[in-house]
C-alpha cells in the first residue's frame, strides 16, 4: 500500500550562512586579486543552494547576486543591509522572463558591453584569471571598431 503525506508548503526562504558554505567560494578565493576581503563574505542560501555575496573592498568596486525570483532579490537585499562591504544596496528589477532579477552594491557596473577586461577589473579580479577568461571566450569587436560586414558577401 503506498501511504503518501501532504504537507504545506513553506514559503520561499532566503538565509545567510558562512562564506565558505557557498557552493563558489573557492572559485572566487582562486580569482580574486584580494581574497582577504572574503572574511565579509557571506553565502545567501536559497532552496539550499548557497552562493556567494563578495563585498567591497581594496581594488573590488562592486557585486551582485541573480535571482530567478524578485521576491527573493528583495529578500537577499533585506539581509544584507546591514552588513559591512554592502553599501548601496538596490535590486536591478528585470522586465524580461528569461532575465534574472540582481541584488547589486556597491558602485554601478560598468555597462556590459565595455570589454571584460574593465568588468574584471571593476570586480577585483587578478590579472591571470581575467586574462584567461578573456583567452576562453574572445569578445566580439564593437561594429564602430571593426571593418563593415556585409552579410550577403561571398
Amino acid at each position: 500500500m503506498l501511504i503518501t503525506t501532504t504537507s504545506t508548503a513553506s514559503p520561499f526562504t532566503v538565509s545567510l550562512r558562512p562564506a565558505a558554505e557557498a557552493y563558489d567560494f573557492d572559485y572566487f578565493r582562486e580569482r580574486l586579486a584580494e581574497p582577504e576581503i572574503l572574511a565579509h563574505a557571506v553565502a545567501v542560501r536559497v532552496f539550499r543552494a548557497p552562493l556567494l555575496a563578495v563585498p567591497v573592498g581594496g581594488s573590488r568596486r562592486g557585486g551582485y547576486l541573480s535571482f530567478d525570483l524578485l521576491s527573493l532579490a528583495m529578500a537577499a537585499r533585506s539581509l544584507l543591509k546591514d552588513r559591512p562591504g554592502f553599501p548601496r544596496l538596490r535590486v536591478r528589477w528585470s522586465p524580461y522572463r528569461d532575465t534574472c532579477h540582481t541584488v547589486e552594491w556597491g558602485d554601478p557596473a560598468p555597462d556590459w558591453w565595455v570589454a571584460d577586461a574593465v568588468a574584471g577589473h571593476f570586480y577585483g579580479y587578478r590579472e591571470e584569471a581575467i586574462a584567461a577568461f578573456i583567452q576562453k571566450h574572445p569578445q566580439t569587436p564593437s561594429s564602430a571598431t571593426s571593418e563593415p560586414y556585409s552579410p550577403t558577401a561571398s
